[in-house]
């Protein structure tokens, strides 16, 4: 693959990721307020202004990871589409606890994200090593997102 070919390829999966994850933001800024503010949470949940720099992070981190899995020749188109199911799941948390505030649906979404994460990173791991290693942040956030999101559930 050329150099202009793979820049385009990262560029593309930059913009999917992020795509996926702008139709749970246009949700959120919609169905967030007033509801999130009356809800109790948990002494550790973290001041609102982290949650956007940690995302883009992420994003940028899951973006490259997948990259670099497509860029190498010994890929498996299926890991692709893994990856884009999960994108999906990803996005449909915001839906799930800020537009419909199901907090427990989301708690299980979250779940099921960490599954198809964990499944991600095993697929990778033979592939290429960088790829595993810039998912681990995203499992680890994910991780207490789920235990952050397990007590709102428990507190609400």
């Amino acid at each position: 693959m050329s150099l202009p070919k793979k820049i385009i390829s990262l560029l593309v999966f930059n913009l999917l990721a992020f795509g996926a994850s702008a139709w749970g933001s246009y949700v959120t800024n919609l169905y967030k307020e007033p509801w999130y503010s009356t809800i109790v949470k948990p002494s550790f949940n973290p001041p609102e202004w982290v949650f956007a720099p940690v995302w883009i992070t992420l994003y940028i981190a899951m973006s490259v990871a997948i990259w670099l899995i497509w860029i190498n020749p010994k890929r498996a188109e299926r890991i692709i589409y893994i990856y884009f199911i999960h994108l999906l799941i990803n996005g449909s948390w915001s839906i799930f606890f800020f537009g419909l505030h199901l907090i427990l649906a989301s708690l299980i979404i979250i779940a099921v994200i960490i599954f198809f994460v964990v499944w991600l990173i095993k697929l990778y791991y033979p592939i290429n090593k960088i790829s595993v290693f810039l998912m681990v942040p995203y499992l680890a956030w994910l991780s207490y997102a789920f235990v952050l999101n397990f007590y709102i559930f428990i507190l609400n």
